[in-house]
């Protein structure tokens, strides 16, 4: 007996062993790969409300979440429904297939299946025909299942895998496509209802059979009263509800960010955003309210980041993610465009870092000559003397040119660079033209550049994600940032920079308020003009509006405005034009008072252009004279001659001065018995041969006008300029024949070698 029960236990042995090894030998054959079945990428905000989904090729949608990411009560009825024993068995329970297949064949047709959730798992990642093949494949996936995972990695697989009706699968899909809600925050009805809607998601969709849905529902809370697993009283409550669902809906916002994000992070199943839902939620609103203001064809971008940690909460890369005739699918975050104005804050703030300029400092918003470059302002007009803080906040482009052809353009576009705003232009050789928009940059690297100006001088790079790493890079100093961003302050905190790119094709609005920073581009993507669009008229409003939007918000939630304090490098001062340095209000070389905020003590002298600094025939500043007892100006080694200092506002000023600031006013009359020579003698520059203000006639059947014109003054050569249009170029005192055929009010513009400016206006009938 005993050598009997010794050979059948040998033979279960060897069997047990075989059965085994085959296992072991198909596991590696045929290895159960859950890869090609992984869960289709999910954008979510920061609530993690989903924003857009990316559906696989079949079109299902699966949100995967996490068994701590769905109520306990829900694994409760899940277990207790589906299967008691999941605990406990190896992922095949032969009572329950013993059960299923003696009720399948008593009633002749299908009862029950008798599937653990294992057995469930392995069908939903590996399909089978109902076939006894069929099953055994199911068997035999459901022990490499159990074999390589554990029960929580099966049961989070099922969760996520099982099927919801329609292209929904998974519990997170199903939460947030039935009940708009996250799995968490389901009720015990809602949890009750998805528990049981896996085992006919077609016949019991609740959004289209409600009352096949409750009465499915109240079959699972018979089986929870049977086995007490909740206490009557709840089970009563919950049988009370009805069902009720959102009409189905696929999540869509953000269309562009989530394109983008899902390129950068291919691999991951749920994309954690940075994206504040209600704000998305509002901001595309706008948008999608605004284009119908705006011409044909022409799109918007809205970018929103709290600077304190530099977290994207708004991404509205188009007007209308729907809308082919204004491209809505052209991300104009990342698109390369023009960006006019919006960099002369940098060049202002690099300035005021290098000891060049101070707040106050003069500038010379005036007519240059620079090779075959003639910038001129956007109102075609020029205001002479200007204070930094002016010229920023009126954006004017002539005192910008001047301070990045000092400062260096090659340097300007380094640094820039060096924190992630790199600047494109046709062959990439930086120049001044990149000040007033001569370059393309992307929306994104130049929003967060201006975190340079909220985060006291460093650059951050956008977050999107949530793991993403706040990173700092120095631009500027602390002091540097804190003045230029009060030379940008407006009304309501909001410090803010205008752009419009030549021919009318982009038109920006960058602000900073105290807590977030707001981008703004409207134009068109393909790159055509719109006559008349321009920053401050077609970015502003929305810059405005958004910022309401966001200093509401921060109300609504009764946060407190972050704040900045002045740091201890800055200080007032007032300061004296036209030195730009400190002087006392009764000093005769005071001309004008301004008040400046000084950055580390640097008071610099004003600056003067590149062009009057390579050939200062006429010096400007402080300048040293002699002069006798009678106050008239002599050479050095004149008896009893004294010394004198004067400060001289630039030469090109002149026409733009009051009478007793221009230079013929301020230096002294010269001593004829012992005179002074060479380049301290003054010759102010005129134009003869026509008077301003003169209305000219033509002679009877003429068709233009001629004009003999003649300089006097001056030095050197000379450039005439009529309408802004170059004209002619002279020597010394060249004559110059001008002929004028458009009727109505010309201007005649005369520019000589040393920097002095003539100009006119006249009229012809």
């Amino acid at each position: 007996m005993k050598k009997r029960l010794f050979k059948i236990f040998t033979l279960l042995l060897f069997s047990f062993i075989f059965l085994f090894a085959a296992f072991l030998v198909a596991d590696y054959l045929f290895p159960l790969s859950i890869q090609q079945n992984k869960t289709t990428q999910t954008v979510i905000a920061q609530d993690k409300t989903p924003l857009w989904r990316f559906a696989d090729s079949n079109g299902i949608w699966r949100y995967s979440v996490n068994l701590n990411e769905v109520p306990d009560y829900y694994l409760d009825v899940l277990l207790n429904y589906e299967d008691r024993h999941f605990y406990k068995h190896i992922g095949i329970n032969p009572l329950s297939l013993l059960r299923a297949t003696w009720q399948n064949l008593t009633n002749n047709k299908i009862v029950s299946g008798g599937s653990t959730i294992s057995m469930q798992v392995a069908r939903l990642l590996d399909p089978h025909d109902r076939s006894l093949t069929g099953k055994l494949k199911q068997i035999f996936r459901t022990l490499q299942l159990e074999w390589h995972y554990s029960k929580q990695e099966i049961l989070t697989l099922y969760i996520n895998h099982a099927p919801y009706g329609g292209t929904i699968e998974g519990i997170g899909a199903a939460s947030w496509s039935y009940f708009g809600k996250q799995p968490k925050a389901l009720t015990r009805s809602e949890a009750v209802l998805l528990a049981v809607l896996p085992q006919a998601p077609s016949r019991l969709r609740p959004d289209r059979y409600p009352n096949r849905a409750k009465l499915a529902r109240d079959k699972v809370l018979d089986r929870l009263a049977e086995n007490h697993v909740w206490t009557p009283e709840i089970i009563n409550q919950v049988r009370q509800d009805e069902v009720w669902v959102y009409p189905r809906k696929t999540p869509q916002f953000a269309p562009l960010l989530a394109q983008r994000l899902r390129q950068q992070y291919p691999n991951k199943d749920v994309i954690h955003s940075t994206i504040d839902f209600s704000l998305q939620y509002n901001l595309e609103d706008l948008a999608s309210n605004r284009k119908n203001q705006l011409p044909p064809k022409t799109s918007l971008a809205i970018l929103v980041v709290d600077h304190t940690d530099m977290s994207v909460k708004g991404y509205v890369g188009s007007a209308d993610f729907n809308d082919n005739e204004r491209f809505g699918q052209v991300d104009m975050i990342s698109a390369l465009r023009s960006p006019g104005s919006t960099l002369k804050p940098f060049i202002y703030a690099m300035a005021i870092d290098e000891g060049m300029i101070h707040s106050a400092s003069l500038l010379q918003d005036v007519p240059r000559i620079n090779s075959d470059y003639r910038p001129t302002n956007f109102d075609e007009d020029f205001h002479g003397p200007v204070s930094a803080a002016d010229a920023l906040k009126n954006s004017l482009n002539l005192p910008a040119v001047q301070l990045i052809e000092l400062y260096g353009p090659r340097r300007f576009a380094s640094k820039l660079a060096s924190v992630g705003l790199p600047l494109v232009s046709a062959g990439n050789d930086p120049n001044i033209s990149y000040i007033l928009g001569g370059a393309s940059l992307r929306m994104d690297n130049l929003v967060s550049a201006y975190s340079a100006f909220a985060r006291n001088g460093k650059v951050s790079p956008l977050r999107f994600i949530q793991n993403d790493q706040l990173v700092e890079k120095p631009l500027i100093a602390d002091g540097s940032a804190w003045i230029t961003k009060e030379m940008l302050v407006n009304n309501n905190q909001l410090a803010y920079k205008t752009g419009t790119s030549y021919g009318y094709r982009d038109a920006w609005a960058i602000g900073l308020n105290p807590r977030y920073l707001i981008g703004i581009w409207v134009g068109r993507p393909d790159g055509s003009p719109v006559v008349g669009q321009y920053g401050a008229v077609t970015a502003v409003p929305i810059l405005q509006q958004v910022n309401t939007l966001l200093l509401n918000k921060e109300r609504r939630l009764n946060r407190a405005l972050p704040t900045v304090t002045k740091p201890d490098s800055v200080t007032a001062e007032k300061i004296c034009w036209p030195s730009g340095q400190v002087l006392a209000a009764n000093d005769p070389n005071c001309h004008r008072q301004k008040n400046a905020w000084i950055f580390n003590n640097m008071i610099p002298p004003t600056l003067d252009t590149l062009n009057v600094l390579k050939n200062n025939i006429y010096r400007s500043g402080w300048i040293n004279i002699w002069v006798n007892q009678y106050g008239e100006r002599v050479a050095a080694d004149c008896k009893n001659a004294q010394k004198k200092s004067i400060a001289l506002w630039p030469i090109a000023l002149e026409e733009w001065l009051l009478p007793k600031e221009r230079r013929q006013s301020l230096l002294p009359p010269i001593d004829r018995n012992c005179p002074v020579f060479g380049n301290d003698v003054f010759s102010p520059l005129i134009i003869t041969g026509i008077l301003d203000n003169q209305l000219i006639k033509r002679l009877p059947g003429h068709q233009s006008v001629t004009i003999d014109l003649t300089p006097q003054g001056g030095a050197g050569q000379k450039w005439w300029f009529l309408n802004g249009a170059l004209i002619a170029r002279s020597k010394d005192n060249e004559k110059v024949v001008l002929t004028v055929e458009k009727k109505g009010l010309q201007h005649l513009l005369l520019f000589d070698e040393s920097g002095q400016i003539y100009r006119i206006k006249f009229t012809l009938d």
